[in-house]
């Protein structure tokens, strides 16, 4: 599946990935025919000013279309297209679906995401590999092709590379 062709950017104050992800859940509200939403994080770096910028796109023009109105009504700062074709989605097509423990055959089945990365391993991971989802996948575009990050985990499993909870650095210290 390629990236949706239609995107409309939102600029944010937003500095963390936590923050973004509910502002893009909030945001998603507003957009109609919400099957076939695309919702994405973006670090973006511009002015000196680091923040994370989102992306919201669709097959159908008019559902963006009618989104950009929402959104430039209820103030925020909308251009057309995302920032980057790097995006993380977190929202897509069968996320909703991606709970408990999957294969990853069923992973990609239902949802779309087309491909499976192993950091650290050659190759695709077998199909039948059970991947415990945490209720977090959030993959990346990859050359118009969304992908998940994985690694190995406990008993010949995997989990998504991103953590729903990680630990800030020197949290110890």
């Amino acid at each position: 599946m390629t990236p949706p062709p239609y995107v409309v950017g939102v600029d944010t104050d937003v500095t963390t990935l936590r923050d973004a992800d509910h502002l893009l859940r909030e945001l998603a509200a507003v957009f109609p025919g919400r099957e076939d939403l695309y919702g994405c994080t973006h670090l973006v770096r511009r002015g000196g000013r680091r923040r994370v910028a989102l992306s919201l796109g669709s097959r159908s023009r008019t559902a963006v279309d009618a989104a950009r109105g929402a959104l430039t009504a209820g103030g925020h700062t909308v251009t057309d297209g995302a920032w980057d074709d790097r995006g993380r989605a977190v929202l897509y097509p069968g996320a909703a679906a991606l709970t408990g423990t999957l294969t990853v055959a069923e992973l990609l089945d239902r949802s779309a995401i087309e491909r499976v990365r192993v950091l650290g391993t050659p190759g695709a991971p077998d199909p039948a590999t059970p991947l415990v989802t945490r209720e977090f996948v959030r993959p990346h575009w990859e050359d118009g092709t969304l992908v998940l990050a994985a690694m190995p985990h406990i008993g010949a499993t995997l989990v998504p590379f991103e953590d729903p909870a990680p630990t800030p650095c020197c949290a110890d210290h």
